[in-house]
């Protein structure tokens, strides 16, 4: 009998008439599960792409080893059991197992092939789709030839492939050569070498929004030989994607090594990266992806984590090659990097943007919480969630100095936290091991402090338009603004030092600026429980907009820093505020089925940052309250209790003031 292993993706909501960027691409990780023992297991993965119907490619490679496991590429005009390699001139192979079928939500594997037991996977996914991606198959005449395409704009790359034989692949890129002619120049994805000048792949042509146009060659165009094409878009302020259909996902364009950083702006967050130099040789393809581990500077330990397109190595990120990193709007290279930023090289890349784009619906897709018993063992807590976390706040429910309430984000690789209730840098877990975000549903604790024996807790987000947002940045004790990818105007956002030992900054939307001593500020922090005017190095702010964020103050001093950045979307969570005046209050958040979360904090004096959760109960009685502002045990005391719009506030609790919170539902 064969045993069924399905692997699942969250869905993301779309709305409006344009496709959403999880709707033609997913970047999606599993884990094998054939012993080998003949029965062919069998894989469903679930990444919420329509390539049954809408047609695409699905590109896999093992992460971690090197040897023959080879990248792995299957599309829907060659048929489920047809593969190429990457890293190989080989012609098309047939396997009896391996990728078995093309679903209406993503693809089966069945056998050992690219679904080993103890071997970890990468898939990328591309659905076919105007200005987007196509797919070709054709016949090579021996003369030059135009090639009908249903791309819908002119590309920004080509991967083209000779299927009946052995050559290599040759890529057409927009910015092959700088930008100069490009249709005269190609490059060799299965090689390191640097674009070459020659008229018979693209027989000097440019291509359009409806050909391209191979020459004599071979390896592009020989007679009566099978081929397949890869046709990938480039958007440039004419993208169709969206609520609105006005967003661009992809581009494909080239930037100059140098001595010192490089940033590289896309106008939006990437999710996928490929990189090569192009100007000289013996230089690899380099691809990052956010799931695996595509950071932001000041990088530690491995860093970003890459694999190479043109070479069956295991993925990796140590050494002189991880200085590439993420920002909201693009890319960095660190400067003079080899092989990323060479001064005076020539890069070209295709980066695709991350999603969702449409608004949210539901907030069990984002939004989780969770309450556990720690073994202390590595590896020994897999949190499941539903959904990849890109944000996590995990503490401990007991006492101790040891006990930490600690954010840890996607962004920084899991491997380093935040205390909510310290002004401490950013700190390591215990021997960097950390938590494995690289999860689609979850992740694992693999090392101190939110792996020690006792009782836990732990709220996990994911980014999410208008929902919530994470950005790295660095001050430079001017103001100035940090751009942001929440969509809406930030109604709070918390900010910490990532090498400096400031205070946490706040800002809250019915706080607002100018009500702390100085002009713009609010003097609420995490790590006290003081009111405002607290005075000391309080972070200042100016109000942000739906674009960008404006720290000052100790929040904007040369050091790195991260914000963490929340809005209010109808019926899935809320920032807002209530006074307490002696009667009980009816929080309503405009929910369906009461708050899974909330947190509370008294501004108009000293109180606590009380957090509540389901998990741990929000009931009609004594509920379990931790406070992130200290190290102190779970407090238990009839604060709220259930409302189904919101929640409610029990006056015996709380004293007479006004307060700030912040719910999901």
């Amino acid at each position: 009998m064969t045993a069924s292993k399905i692997v699942a993706a969250a869905a993301s909501g779309v709305g409006g008439a344009g496709l959403d960027v999880d709707e033609v691409f997913s970047t999606f990780l599993y884990d094998g599960n054939d012993n080998g023992s003949g029965s062919d297991e069998t894989q469903i993965i679930n990444n919420g792409l329509d390539l049954s119907n809408e047609g695409g490619l699905v590109w896999i490679k093992q992460r971690n080893s090197g040897g023959n496991d080879a990248h792995f590429l299957y599309d829907t005009e060659r048929g489920a059991n047809k593969y190429l390699r990457t890293n190989s001139t080989g012609a098309e192979g047939t396997q009896s197992t391996g990728q078995s079928s093309f679903n209406n939500n993503g693809f089966t594997l069945t056998g050992g092939l690219n679904n080993s037991t103890s071997k970890d996977y990468v898939s990328w996914s591309f659905r076919k789709a105007p200005k987007f991606f196509d797919i070709v198959t054709y016949t090579g005449t021996g003369s030059a030839q135009n090639i009908s395409h249903n791309l819908g704009s002119v590309p920004g790359m080509i991967m083209v492939k000779l299927t009946s034989g052995s050559d290599g692949w040759h890529v057409y890129h927009r910015k092959s050569n700088g930008g100069s002619s490009p249709e005269d120049w190609y490059l060799v994805l299965n090689d390191t070498g640097a674009a070459t000048d020659s008229a018979s792949i693209w027989n000097d042509t440019a291509p359009t929004d409806s050909v391209f146009t191979v020459g004599t060659n071979g390896g592009v165009n020989g007679n009566g030989d099978t081929y397949v094409a890869y046709l990938f878009a480039h958007n440039n302020n004419d993208g169709e994607f969206g609520p609105d259909s006005d967003q661009d996902i992809i581009k494909c364009g080239s930037y100059s090594g140098s001595s010192g950083d490089i940033n590289v702006n896309l106008g939006f967050e990437p999710q996928w990266l490929l990189i090569k130099e192009a100007s000289s040789t013996n230089q690899e393809w380099f691809l990052v992806d956010t799931m695996r581990a595509f950071e932001v500077a000041p990088f530690h330990d491995n860093g970003s984590q890459w694999l190479e397109p043109s070479s069956n190595n295991a993925e990796t990120g140590s050494g002189q090659y991880q200085r590439v990193g993420i920002t909201s709007t693009g890319f960095f290279i660190t400067g003079n990097n080899y092989g990323w930023g060479r001064n005076g090289e020539t890069y070209i890349y295709m980066a695709i943007r991350r999603g969702p784009l449409a608004a949210l619906d539901d907030a069990t897709k984002v939004f989780d919480v969770n309450a556990y018993t720690s073994t202390g063992s590595s590896g020994g807590n897999k949190q499941t969630t539903g959904f990849p976390v890109d944000l996590s706040l995990i503490g401990a429910r007991e006492s101790g100095s040891s006990w930490i309430h600690g954010v840890v984000t996607r962004l920084t690789g899991g491997d380093r936290y935040v205390a909510t209730n310290s002004s401490s840098a950013e700190a390591a877990n215990t021997a960097g091991t950390g938590i494995n975000l690289d999860d689609m549903t979850g992740f694992d604790f693999n090392g101190a402090p939110f792996n020690n024996d006792g009782s836990m807790y732990n709220l996990n987000w994911k980014r999410a338009p208008g929902f919530c947002d994470v950005v790295a940045y660095t001050g430079n004790n001017s103001q100035h603004n940090e751009n942001h990818s929440l969509g809406v105007v930030p109604e709070m956002i918390w900010t910490k030092s990532r090498n400096n030992s400031y205070r946490w900054g706040f800002y809250h939307k019915d706080i607002g600026v100018g009500a702390a001593s100085g002009s713009n500020g609010t003097g609420l922090r995490f790590d006290t429980n003081a009111g405002l005017n607290a005075g000391g190095d309080s972070p200042l702010y100016q109000h942000p907009t739906a674009t960008h964020f404006q720290p000052m103050g100790t929040q904007n001093q040369n050091h790195t820093y991260l914000a963490y950045l929340f809005a209010t979307v109808a019926g899935v969570s809320k920032v807002g505020s209530f006074s307490e005046s002696g009667s009980d209050v009816n929080v309503d958040c405009g929910f369906s089925n009461g708050a899974r979360f909330v947190l509370i904090k008294r501004y108009d004096d000293s109180g606590n940052w009380h957090v509540f959760d389901t998990a741990r109960g929000i009931v009609s009685g004594n509920d379990p309250a931790m406070f992130l502002d200290t190290t102190d045990s779970e407090q238990s005391s009839d604060y709220i209790d259930p409302l189904s719009s919101g929640f409610t506030v029990n006056a015996s609790a709380w004293a007479n003031g006004t307060y700030i919170f912040y719910a999901v539902a």
